[in-house]
């Protein structure tokens, strides 16, 4: 899967906003060329402070073990929920970089494969460096479960708004 592929693909999940931070556009330097995905119905304001899911493209300060300064890098970052994260780490993200916890099987800078993010596991996120047809049908279950959870977060306040 290809950055734009991705960005298609949500694009197509409905209600999303995707930010794009570039140059000149007020948003810091380390944001230019990632992109940033939002549920947003009414296509402007996002419905969370977080976004759903992101690619990014270059190593974050603290978040350097998926070695994204290599060429033609970049990782697609997915708030999955407690119960994808479960299912493709066999364990609950609070678990995830807990002290005395073994280190997951998969190390962060594998590419085309899913993993707990490096950061954000204990959040519930997953990750995958470069998806390519091995992952490219998960890829797409964990952005639209990630989407759906966005969506039943947004109606859920709607109700008690």
């Amino acid at each position: 899967m290809t950055m734009e592929e991705i960005l298609s693909y949500v694009d197509g999940l409905g209600d999303v906003l995707t930010v794009r931070p570039a140059p000149g556009d007020g948003s810091p330097e380390i944001s230019w060329g990632d992109a940033f995905f939002y549920l947003a119905p009414d296509g402007v304001n996002p419905t969370e402070p977080q976004p759903f899911a992101t690619i990014v493209t270059k190593d974050y300060p603290g978040d350097e073990s998926s070695r994204l300064d290599r060429p033609d890098t970049f990782r697609v970052n997915v708030a999955a929920g407690r119960d994808a994260f479960a299912r493709w780490t066999g364990h609950e993200p609070r678990e995830a970089g807990a002290p005395g916890r073994p280190t997951d099987a998969v190390a962060a800078d594998a590419e085309d494969t899913v993993f707990a993010h490096p950061v954000y596991g204990a959040l519930g996120w997953l990750a995958v460096v470069n998806p390519g047809p091995p992952t490219d049908g998960a890829t797409r279950e964990l952005l639209r479960e990630a989407h759906r959870l966005a969506r039943a977060r947004y109606e859920r306040r709607a109700e008690t708004g």
